[in-house]
């Protein structure tokens, strides 16, 4: 039962770990192609360190409900006990597993304080995949829907 877990919970992580998607600064989906980008420029004023919540798609709770399900029918003897295990397991399944898809896809971000030269200040935030710092002259691009900060 132990080896069973474990290879469930290694495929939901593997799933979910594909699920999850970048908002990375130099990361661009394919939406983004082929697109007019408006640049703008400025000075970094601050970096402030942030968490970037993960995702609640429901693959979590349904592959844990599905786990938590089958050992849980597992637990009881025979007939209503065995039902009773597996609503439960399934319940309990399902509260684990939107909690560990929402834990494993959660990252690092940046939030990111930029003097425009035009002399407006704007903030984005976005994935803590390059660095910044105070003073540093940066490129603002957007394209209408997402907004980066890039050197």
């Amino acid at each position: 039962m132990s080896t069973a877990r474990t290879l469930s919970l290694l495929l939901i992580a593997l799933a979910l770990a594909g699920c999850a998607s970048s908002k990375s600064g130099d990361v661009y989906s394919r939406d983004e192609t082929r697109r007019v980008h408006t640049v703008k420029t400025g000075v970094v004023e601050s970096v402030r360190t942030v968490k970037i919540e993960g995702t609640k798609s429901g693959i979590g709770t349904g592959a844990g409900a599905v786990v938590g399900g089958v050992a849980g029918s597992a637990i009881g003897g025979d007939g209503k006990s065995q039902v009773v295990g597996a609503v439960i397991g399934a319940v309990v399944g399902g509260i684990a597993g939107a909690a560990a898809e929402e834990g494993i896809t959660r990252e690092d971000g940046l939030e990111i304080t930029v003097r425009l030269d035009s002399g407006g200040m704007i903030a984005i935030v976005q994935e803590a995949t390059e660095e910044f710092h105070p003073g540093e002259a940066v490129r603002i691009l957007e394209d209408g829907e997402t907004t980066r900060v890039s050197h």
